[in-house]
């Protein structure tokens, strides 16, 4: 059974349909790469997923394993994420908020999760560091740790690696898919199309509406394929 599925889902500001004709389902394991142009709907797909946003038309079905949490989000960086006055170990922490409900104190089950996530990242030697210290690189991957802490089944990006010089780039797109070899699924918005063909099982690729959604070596046969990879962003 899919963890999600759109069917005929459409999303909008006000009265401007957004991105439209949306049919597709994500399975456990998948790594779906979302693609398109600027302006092509990916970002306010994600915002639909996330429940952010209501279809104007259609459905968004989730798997009872997602409801009440389950999905960790891990959003595009701004100026005031970049300045954020505390520990690594306190941003990682932070991602527990969801599953704490009323009770005001982390757990030491909450406090393991954050070690545990920031060993798995390779970021032990960062827990005591400042964030708004550490490099851009380093950043993003205590974001994603944070991210992971909400993460029991689903992880959304929305371009992570943006701003990233490409060695750190690189990292951090072998980094996630390390993740969902270890048997997370992600759901990924990218502007990188050679890192989302390397790594991604499936694409969906949006132009205002549904262009194509399918295995990776199908989209490579394309014609949206072609036609994208020819383009700028090949």
């Amino acid at each position: 059974m899919p963890l999600l599925t759109c069917q005929n889902a459409a999303f909008a500001y006000e009265t401007h349909t957004v991105v439209s004709g949306l049919n597709f389902s994500v399975r456990a394991g998948d790594y779906l790469c979302i693609v398109g142009e600027n302006g092509s709907g990916k970002s306010t797909l994600l915002k639909g997923l996330l429940r952010l946003k209501t279809p104007r038309t259609g459905r968004v079905l989730m798997a009872d394993s997602l409801q009440g949490g389950a999905l960790g989000y891990l959003p595009q960086q701004t100026a005031a994420q970049k300045d954020f006055p505390a520990s690594a170990y306190e941003v990682v922490l932070s991602g527990r908020l969801q599953s704490r409900g009323l009770w005001p104190f982390y757990s030491r089950a909450d406090q393991a999760a954050a070690g545990e996530n920031l060993r798995q990242l390779g970021i032990e030697e960062l827990r005591g560091r400042c964030f708004r210290e550490l490099s851009g690189g380093q950043q993003r991957r205590v974001l994603l740790a944070r991210a992971l802490c909400a993460a029991q089944k689903l992880l959304l990006l929305d371009e992570p690696a943006a701003g990233l010089d490409p060695a750190a780039a690189r990292s951090l797109y072998r980094l996630i898919a390390k993740l969902n070899k270890g048997g997370l699924t992600i759901i990924m918005v990218s502007h990188d199309l050679r890192s989302a063909l390397q790594y991604a099982s499936h694409i969906l690729h949006l132009q205002n509406k549904q262009l194509f959604f399918g295995p990776t070596r199908a989209y490579l046969r394309s014609g949206a394929g072609k036609k994208f990879r020819g383009g700028r962003y090949a």
